[in-house]
């Protein structure tokens, strides 16, 4: 059910797969959330892979803020040495969404076990947009895009906008 005080406007997504080994024709977990999106009828206005490296992460974050009104990165958001994600976002996050995390760790319990407590996801806005950072395994892609983040775009960002 759709709350009485959403706003309507244009919701344009950026899609970043984090990753030192994925190319554009083996990112299955991009191209899930691509399709996904697409059947919800949201826009996608940047999509790229970049490694796993703070500066290049960082740097694609603020290309696809300057091209788009949410930005769902995916991938890089787990416990080894290189998964560094959530490290290159956080700052740039002006409030977070606690919920998400906590939320998409409930979900994947009921899935994956006590092996949600590894999930880092984490969302957020800065500047009126929203930035969310999920686990890069299709599994994960397809419950944080679905149930989470489609429901609530437009509600988050009617906020964020405020």
């Amino acid at each position: 059910m759709k709350p009485e005080h959403l706003k309507e406007f244009e919701i344009v997504a950026a899609i970043i797969t984090v990753s030192s080994t994925r190319t554009a024709d083996t990112d299955s977990s991009g191209r899930i959330i691509q399709d996904l999106l697409k059947e919800a009828g949201i826009q996608i206005g940047r999509y790229s892979i970049v490694p796993d490296r703070i500066p290049e992460i960082r740097n694609e974050a603020a290309l696809a803020l300057q091209a788009a009104s949410f930005v769902i990165f995916n991938g890089g958001t787990g416990l080894t040495h290189d998964d560094c994600t959530i490290e290159a976002i956080a700052p740039f996050l002006e409030k977070t969404i606690d919920g998400f995390g906590e939320l998409f760790r409930q979900k994947s319990y009921s899935e994956i076990g006590t092996a949600a407590v590894l999930s880092r996801a984490l969302a957020g806005v800065t500047g009126g947009k929203a930035i969310f950072c999920i686990p890069g395994s299709n599994a994960a892609v397809r419950l944080a895009t679905a149930e989470l983040i489609i429901p609530e775009i437009r509600h988050i960002l009617s906020h964020a906008r405020s």
